[in-house]
């Protein structure tokens, strides 16, 4: 939405603008698998654009007459220097923070185009589509591999290692910057585990990266 800003975990405002939210379907095979769909054999992108995004903290609302909406969690990567046909190096280097994001999908409104075989922005563009968490400096998570979970009600819903993408973080970005340019503030979403579901009003949602990152958030 319109108010947006990056900010890192202390509060302190990221000065970077959101320009575009770059995205991968499919990126964990089980949780492809739980939606009855073929793994791809090479990356499965799509955009979000900056209107999509609100802070997470904030209670989540969304459509309420097109069907259900999913909640899909995923490791997200803030960009922090322009990327075009980048390196594996370059792409490393370019990686400013993470943090975590829901990917909230308009499950029917999907399942219909995936019928018709038309893109699904219409699913997964719309306004607040994309909470976004604060986000953790790179020198406080440079580690071989990431964790990060969902709880609902203080049940765990998903946990995701990065050591299970089918596409790993670094080639993942340079693989995208030679289908589109990424500019600093520009937010990678890195895909979503198998245990995704249908958001119900009164849900608490608990996410957590490692031990660097908690947020809460509550569904309207």
């Amino acid at each position: 939405m319109p108010d947006y800003q990056h900010h890192w975990k202390d509060g302190t405002p990221v000065h970077l603008p959101l320009g575009k939210i770059v995205c991968i379907g499919r990126n964990y095979a089980e949780h492809a698998r739980e939606l009855n769909n073929p793994v791809p054999d090479e990356p499965l992108l799509f955009i979000k654009p900056a209107t999509s995004a609100v802070h997470i903290t904030r209670p989540l609302d969304f459509p309420r007459n097109q069907g259900a909406v999913h909640f899909e969690t995923e490791l997200a990567v803030l960009i922090g220097r322009p990327l075009t046909n980048a390196s594996a190096s370059d792409a490393e280097a370019a990686i400013l923070g993470y943090g975590l994001a829901l990917d909230l999908t308009l499950r029917d409104v999907q399942s219909r185009l995936k019928e018709k075989g038309q893109p699904w922005e219409r699913a997964k563009a719309f306004d607040g589509a994309c909470p976004l968490s604060p986000f953790v400096c790179i020198d406080r998570l440079r580690r071989d591999h990431l964790t990060f979970t969902l709880d609902i009600n203080r049940e765990r819903q998903q946990t995701g290692d990065t050591r299970d993408m089918l596409n790993p973080i670094v080639p993942l970005i340079a693989h995208m910057s030679t289908q589109f340019t990424l500019m600093p503030g520009d937010v990678v979403l890195t895909g979503t585990p198998k245990g995704v579901g249908p958001l119900e009003s009164g849900q608490i949602l608990s996410l957590e990266l490692e031990d660097a990152l908690f947020v809460e958030t509550t569904v309207l």
